[in-house]
């Protein structure tokens, strides 16, 4: 990703305050993620977007810090779902509302409302997007990128989130803190512009399923390396001959070893951001469609649209190669 000087960037501090606590994709993969999305807007939307991109980007990371910081005893749930946990996924309640109703409280903490929220935040988005506000399509429709993101990290669909009961704790930072930290200067994620979506709650029980089937592949490529594999080369060892863990005490993974499960992946990983960031514009989009189109124009004075013009031209064609602009972020590994 190529680094671009621009204008607009603006760092909040809390972000780099508070980074060390992040988990889920991470910056390095939750910032594409919503930036990506932006570039991918129609034109009526993308201007609007675009004056923002940096905000956007950069507090995608939000709701995990939210996670790890608040006592909000909702907020964990709202990144997962077990999927083994529930009796019939096609018969899952339709709502969150309707959720509660069905599962107790406790249980859907310990289980999940991922998919649910999502059609929460849509509706919250859709809401702020007819009243014109602003701030709160902003901060909702950064929001919403992250939990979009989280639908496609195929261990937020499961009860084995840390490769825990195969014996492979540690599996879920190596994979999606560790390897795309090491290669994403390597990914294309050049994708389509954003389309209408007929049928959230169906797109959404799409993308979840399909996220889910490919935990077993994750799993199992990392159990077929491990096992051809030398015992002392597969983390990185400290100065004691002990493991190496990162910041979530998770152990680090040798780069040679990285490199070897990220070619077992076969392009998994640069796949499920790429359709994160595909889905999320299509997310945006579909709330502004079913809020009636509204002028997004003259929430922003003429001169800051005009004057993002240019910059909005070198990302786009920086983007139709497929990269972005650097995701300025503090690396783990």
């Amino acid at each position: 990703m190529k680094k671009i000087q621009t204008a607009r960037k603006l760092k909040p501090f809390a972000f780099f305050l508070l980074a060390p606590l992040l988990l889920s994709w991470g910056p390095v993969g939750h910032e594409p993620i919503n930036r990506a999305a932006v570039l991918a807007l129609p034109a009526p939307v993308q201007s609007f977007f675009y004056n923002h991109i940096d905000f956007i980007t950069q507090e995608s990371t939000v709701p995990d810090l939210r996670k790890y910081l608040l006592n909000d005893p909702w907020e964990k749930p709202r990144h997962f779902i077990d999927l083994e946990n529930f009796p019939a996924y096609d018969s899952l309640p339709a709502t969150l509302a309707e959720a509660k109703k069905k599962y107790s409280t406790e249980f859907l903490q310990q289980n999940g409302i991922l998919p649910w929220f999502l059609q929460d935040r849509m509706e919250k988005l859709t809401k702020a997007f007819k009243a014109r506000n602003k701030m709160e399509i902003l901060f909702l429709a950064a929001d919403l990128g992250h939990y979009v993101g989280d639908a496609h990290m195929p261990l937020h669909t499961s009860a084995n989130y840390d490769g825990q009961l195969t014996n492979q704790t540690g599996i879920h930072a190596f994979f999606e803190s560790q390897l795309p930290e090491m290669f994403i200067e390597k990914y294309n994620f050049q994708i389509s512009e954003a389309v209408y979506i007929q049928d959230l709650p169906s797109e959404i029980r799409r993308i979840i399923l399909a996220t889910h089937l490919l935990v077993d592949t994750l799993l199992l490529a990392e159990r077929e390396l491990n096992q051809h594999y030398p015992a002392e080369q597969v983390y990185l060892m400290d100065a004691s001959g002990s493991i190496l863990k990162n910041k979530f005490n998770s152990p680090v993974h040798s780069a040679a070893y990285a490199q070897q499960y990220h070619q077992k992946l076969k392009g998994m990983v640069e796949k499920q951001l790429r359709l994160a960031m595909s889905a999320t514009s299509n997310f945006w989009y579909t709330a502004w469609v079913n809020a009636g189109k509204p002028d997004l124009s003259t929430l922003d004075p003429v001169e800051q649209t005009s004057r993002n013009k240019p910059h909005l031209k070198k990302e786009l064609k920086m983007f139709k190669k497929g990269k972005l602009l650097d995701i300025q972020c503090e690396k783990e590994f």
